[in-house]
């Protein structure tokens, strides 16, 4: 365990898009609307799509499997803000870890016309209905193409394809670690080139990770935290 989350190396992941009777939407349709009145005046840019949410998970001999079923944006929006307590849904997402050639961890900061201003990530997203393959959905396209959309990086040839999951708050965040034959340097002038030549980023920009000592506890969420602290203790 790394700061609440339980953490699970893994050799494979796979999910399916199931139908699941959720009592949340339906029970709090008025709360839910007002609440994302109250987002997209915040942020006019926000758009209510279809996102995929856990309703079950395993994990068995070293491999994961996934049951994920479709919901709005605005409703998994306020699902999570609303702090509601119900065991059977997550919001599971993921992600590829960018390691450099030089030992450092890149992350993104998000941009002020995002849901997560300021926060520090990895390059992730909730999985959505672009992902879905007949009656699969994609985790891992899901997370090579968050990585290439926010910062223009495509996978490497012959990248691992090892897993790590951090269970906890809610949360299956299933991270990919890449190591990436550029240093530290090159990928963020690399990124950098990419978020200039878009008309509204996602990122505004990019952060190294060398050590414990890097770990920002008020911009990177817990899940961050929790990886980055065992990745980094594995290492010492």
């Amino acid at each position: 365990m790394s700061e609440g989350f339980r953490i699970t190396r893994l050799t494979g992941v796979t999910a399916r898009i199931v139908a699941y009777d959720w009592a949340f939407p339906r029970e709090n349709a008025a709360a839910i609307a007002a609440h994302w009145q109250d987002r997209i005046r915040r942020s006019p840019g926000l758009f209510d799509g279809t996102v995929l949410l856990s309703c079950a998970h395993s994990v068995a001999d070293g491999s994961a499997r996934v049951d994920l079923f479709a919901v709005r944006y605005s409703t998994f929006t306020a699902y999570r803000n609303f702090r509601v307590a119900d065991p059977q849904v997550a919001n599971a997402f993921a992600a590829i870890v960018p390691w450099t050639a030089d030992g450092a961890v890149l992350l993104g900061e998000m941009g002020a016309h995002t849901a997560n201003a300021g926060q520090l990530y990895f390059p992730c997203g909730t999985p959505d209905p672009d992902d879905v393959r007949g009656d699969r959905v994609d985790l891992a396209g899901s997370a090579a193409r968050e990585l290439a959309e926010e910062t223009g990086l495509a996978l490497p040839e012959g990248a691992a394809t090892a897993w790590v999951l951090l269970d906890g708050e809610g949360q299956l965040a299933f991270l990919r670690p890449v190591r990436f034959p550029d240093s530290a340097e090159a990928l963020d002038a690399r990124i950098g080139a990419h978020l200039r030549g878009e008309t509204e980023p996602e990122l505004a920009g990019l952060h190294s990770v060398r050590s414990t000592a890097d770990i920002d506890a008020a911009r990177m969420p817990g899940f961050v935290r929790a990886y980055l602290a065992d990745a980094f203790a594995s290492r010492s």
